[in-house]
């Protein structure tokens, strides 16, 4: 048969053909286990280690409640004025990220991968002692920096007010909406990868709720006095908490997961088993 006839582009020489095949995106397998093997090496980390880095990841997230009220405090009043500063809400997740601190919606993949490649006892018990420790220090770090914002003299009383606003916001929403913007944002931070700028200006676009910054947003509320601690954990913390995990782990992880398993077993394309080798001559 010739190349024509075969649907190749004709005249490739060898070393073409095997550029080609070098320059082929990995198979969804292949990613599949870089994360998985990513998520089993941070269920062995030690849990004094997980809840160092996840504390510095709370306070770090504070940033982005930061970005968006220095934004909202100097831009005019206006539905136009949150375009442009939900722009801040991406600062947290991006030093966060690239510090490659401890996030708990970020774990929310790459550490469910593993549970669900070898679903045992020993996996759940490793999956909730990294959830646990992570959260529990995301949200300690989230509660003092919000605590920090409020009571040193570091603000000016126009972008207090701006942290305010933000923080109602977020509480405007019953328990529903909590638990279903929750699920939302729980499936964009799991996709986001190298694309946090976007998933994370659009998951402050459309109020999507989130664990860690929300709790920075809303603690503050709690530190001024507009919002009582209860009202954090109840209405705010568990639908979110739970909606996130949903999103993040039940719905993103096992798709990915199922795609995976699809695919297993199933043999290389004709074209990958008549790839010439590295050592191929012209």
């Amino acid at each position: 048969m010739s190349e024509a006839q075969s649907g190749k582009t004709p005249g490739l020489s060898a070393d073409e053909e095997q550029e080609v095949s070098n320059n082929q995106p990995p198979r969804a397998a292949v990613l599949h286990e870089i994360i998985r093997y990513q998520g089993d090496q941070e269920l062995e980390r030690t849990l004094a280690a997980l809840f160092w880095s996840a504390l510095a990841a709370g306070l770090t997230m504070g940033l982005s409640l930061m970005a968006m009220g220095l934004f909202y405090s100097r831009l005019p009043a206006g539905d136009s004025s949150q375009v442009i500063a939900c722009l801040g809400y991406s600062a947290g997740f991006l030093a966060v990220i690239l510090a490659r601190q401890q996030l708990f919606t970020e774990n929310t993949l790459t550490a469910v991968l593993p549970v669900m490649t070898e679903p045992s006892l020993r996996n759940f018990g490793r999956l909730l002692r990294l959830w646990s420790v992570v959260l529990l220090g995301n949200l300690a770090g989230t509660i003092l920096v919000a605590y920090v914002m409020l009571n040193l003299p570091i603000f000016d009383s126009k972008t207090d007010i701006a942290f305010l606003d933000v923080g109602r916001k977020v509480m405007e929403n019953d328990l529903n909406q909590m638990f279903a913007k929750g699920i939302i944002s729980g499936w964009m931070i799991a996709t986001m990868v190298w694309i946090i700028l976007m998933i994370t200006y659009l998951m402050a676009l459309g109020d999507f709720t989130h664990i860690v910054v929300g709790s920075v947003e809303v603690s503050y509320l709690v530190w001024a006095g507009e919002v009582s601690w209860a009202a954090f954990w109840l209405d705010f913390a568990v639908p979110t908490l739970v909606g996130n995990i949903i999103g993040g782990s039940f719905i993103f992880a096992l798709i990915s997961h199922a795609q995976v398993r699809s695919d297993s077993g199933k043999p290389p394309s004709t074209d990958q088993q008549k790839a010439p080798s590295a050592n191929s001559k012209t």
